[in-house]
């Protein structure tokens, strides 16, 4: 597997431009911070996930690259909703005991305007709290201050 990598690896540079230099790096660097355990998963690192939590609410600004944009030059809708879920998913952990974990039920998603400017950051809060389900809601902010997106999910919890 590793000889097929390589080769793989020697095409794609040997055929690349600076765009496409630029997003092999960062899919690289989020390989390797994955691998020095930076992060629990491939995707936070590979969109270079920056978190913050607070008691009530959760954080994630990712930076705007050539990898994160559609053929229109703004961030793939696709990757708002990962930053949506993964924001709402680990506030959802961080309000639950030990041993409970929580997995998304229902994303509902309003995109109200170009994922544009240098970061995207996501800010998910609490709505509810109850026995089996957790309820909660997202923004998405350009560095302007506009909002790209409005979400609401459901998550059910598991475990204990």
């Amino acid at each position: 597997m590793s000889e097929q990598i390589n080769k793989l690896f020697e095409e794609c540079i040997g055929h690349a431009d600076d765009q496409d230099l630029e997003v092999l790096n960062g899919l690289l660097q989020g390989i390797r911070d994955k691998q020095k355990k930076r992060n629990s998963s491939y995707i936070g690192r590979v969109l270079h996930m920056e978190r913050a939590a607070t008691k009530d609410s959760y954080e994630i600004t990712i930076p705007v690259t050539p990898l994160v944009k559609n053929s229109l030059g703004i961030v793939h809708g696709g990757i708002t909703a990962t930053v949506i879920d993964s924001a709402m998913g680990s506030l959802a952990m961080e309000v639950l005991p030990e041993g409970q974990g929580a997995v998304t039920t229902q994303l509902n998603i309003h995109y109200i305007g170009p994922g544009i400017g240098d970061s995207l950051t996501c800010k998910a809060q609490l709505v509810h709290k109850g026995s089996k389900t957790i309820v909660l809601e997202a923004q998405v902010y350009r560095p302007d201050g506009k909002k790209v997106a409005h979400a609401t999910g459901s998550f059910f919890i598991i475990g204990n």
